[in-house]
C-alpha cells in the first residue's frame, strides 16, 4: 500500500500517476491524485472525471516504466 507521504507529494506536485490494476495495460488508470482515505484514492482523469481506486493497487508516476509485477 502506498504511503500517505507519497500520495501527498504526488498531489502537491500535480504528478501524473498510473494505477496498475492487473496485467492488461489498457486497464490502467492515469491521472492526478486529488484525495484519499484509508481504503481508496481519488484520481482525476484527463477527461476530468474522478475515479476511485483501491490503495492496494500499484500507484506510480506515469513517466516511469510500467511496473512488471503482473508478468
Amino acid at each position: 500500500m502506498i504511503s500517505e507521504e507519497q500520495l501527498d507529494a504526488y498531489r502537491l506536485e500535480g504528478t501524473q500517476v498510473r494505477v496498475v490494476r492487473d496485467a492488461i495495460e489498457d486497464n490502467d488508470v492515469t491521472g492526478i491524485v486529488v484525495a484519499w482515505d484509508d481504503e481508496v484514492v481519488a484520481i482525476r482523469r484527463p477527461n476530468r472525471r474522478i475515479v476511485k481506486v483501491k490503495r492496494d493497487y500499484i500507484i506510480e508516476p506515469a513517466s516511469a516504466p510500467r511496473s512488471s509485477q503482473w508478468e
